[in-house]
């Protein structure tokens, strides 16, 4: 089968194809022929060599694809009845670029109806990352903020950031995003978000007139850094801040009286080493309540653009840049 690889860490150009035999399924888990591949983050970080796949994982980048199950264990852990000959999409630790991909049972779900099998690879990062922050980590809706408790989400036109900003407005809760130009805050109002431009206004102030001084209950932050003061006083008494990545960098200074005083939460998560049972049973909650959403129209993929999978180095390129709004794809 053709893959892309990392022929060494580095830029975009490192990404090659290679030929690989069809990797082999292990108890509780199925063969794939993929579809798509999503590009996210992530990959970037283990093609420069700064995030390593956890052990036991393909070396292949790649944390989600759409396909159709060729093959696999279906006796157990099996509850949403899949088989082969299903157009699933699946969550993975790694190799998801490649021809082939084989995925724990529990993390493939069947394809939304009414979606076509090239767009839903970019459903499973997206939106197992965003349930497990901001709905399990971060509990909006169930803090003191009460059932409409408010989201501020930073990077609202990233992948992650489309999928956040929908799922929570479909839930009925006030949505706040920032994005670095006006075109990206449209897009981001155009999904049900009032979008701050970072680069022209204090995301602080904004939220605070948003909404009457009180702040947001929940923050989920992509940058970190210095931001995560800032994000702070953003929050409403008793709010929560979860962070899932550091583009701004690993280190924060904070005022932790502001905590104890105003009852705040910081906390974070990564995805990926997680184990199995943990991802299935997100898996479950997504087929329960989202999946009804998207197939009623009331979330949508946004696509930035899709790439042959031999064009994988630009695919890279252009999520370095960050001039995309939503998700980047590879079609095999």
């Amino acid at each position: 089968m053709r893959v892309v690889e990392i022929s060494h860490p580095g830029g975009p150009e490192v990404l090659t194809i290679a030929e690989r035999p069809v990797p082999r399924t292990s108890a509780g888990e199925v063969l794939i022929k993929v579809a798509a591949s999503g590009v996210n983050r992530p990959d970037v970080f283990q093609r420069k060599g700064y995030y390593p796949p956890p052990p036991g994982a393909s070396d292949i980048p790649g944390l989600e694809v759409s396909g159709t199950i060729v093959d696999g264990d279906f006796t157990s852990g099996n509850p949403f009845r899949l088989k082969s000959g299903d157009e699933v999409c699946a969550l993975l630790s790694g190799g998801g670029y490649a021809e082939y991909a084989v995925a724990p049972l529990g993390q493939c779900l069947p394809v939304p109806k009414g979606m076509n099998v090239f767009d839903a690879a970019a459903l499973p990062e997206n939106f197992f990352t965003v349930w497990s922050n901001v709905f399990d980590r971060g509990q909006l809706g169930l803090g003191e903020g009460g059932p409409q408790e408010s989201l501020l989400v930073q990077g609202g036109s990233s992948g992650i950031g489309v999928s956040a900003i929908q799922l929570a407005h479909a839930l009925g809760h006030p949505v706040f995003a920032t994005a670095g130009s006006d075109e990206k805050c449209r897009a981001c109002e155009i999904l049900g978000a009032r979008a701050i431009n970072y680069k022209t206004e204090d995301f602080v102030e904004q939220v605070r007139q948003f909404t009457d001084g009180r702040g947001v209950d929940v923050i989920l932050d992509m940058v970190s850094g210095d931001y995560v003061a800032r994000e702070l006083d953003a929050l409403a008494e008793g709010g929560r801040l979860v962070t899932i990545a550091n583009l701004g960098g690993s280190a924060a200074t904070i005022d932790t009286s502001k905590l104890m005083r105003r009852r705040l939460t910081i906390t974070g998560s990564t995805l990926r080493p997680r184990p199995v049972a943990f991802k299935a049973a997100i898996a479950r909650k997504l087929r329960e309540i989202v999946w009804p959403l998207i197939e009623a129209g009331k979330i949508r993929t946004v696509i930035h653009q899709v790439f042959p999978a031999a064009e994988a180095p630009k695919a890279h390129a252009l999520m370095e840049s960050s001039s995309h709004i939503g998700k980047l794809l590879l079609r095999w």
